[in-house]
């Protein structure tokens, strides 16, 4: 999701993730999902001058992630209909 945003370098994830998922993730989990969605095609680097390797989301990692928030978007609507049904219940009386 952060990709989605431009493209970043690690470090950058790290810090964009923490902001708008309240996630601090270690460099080990990062770099390791990085090249489990690299594998999958979902992401890829891009040239760099320096040593921080920037990366970028693909076509096929933006479906992904489409995809991916529309299945949040309906656990929503499922839990927001049965939170209702819950607050609307009213106790039996015997």
């Amino acid at each position: 999701m952060s990709l989605a945003g431009g493209a970043k370098h690690g470090h950058a994830l790290l810090k964009d993730i923490e902001e708008f998922a309240g996630v601090k993730l270690g460099p080990g989990a990062l770099y390791g999902a990085i090249t489990r969605l690299e594998e999958r095609g979902l992401i890829e680097p891009l040239a760099s001058d320096d040593r921080r390797r920037p990366y970028q989301i693909t076509a096929a990692g933006s479906q992904a992630l489409a995809d991916s928030v529309a299945q949040m978007r309906e656990l929503v609507r499922l839990g927001q209909a049965r939170l209702k049904m819950v607050r609307t219940a009213r106790p039996r009386l015997a």
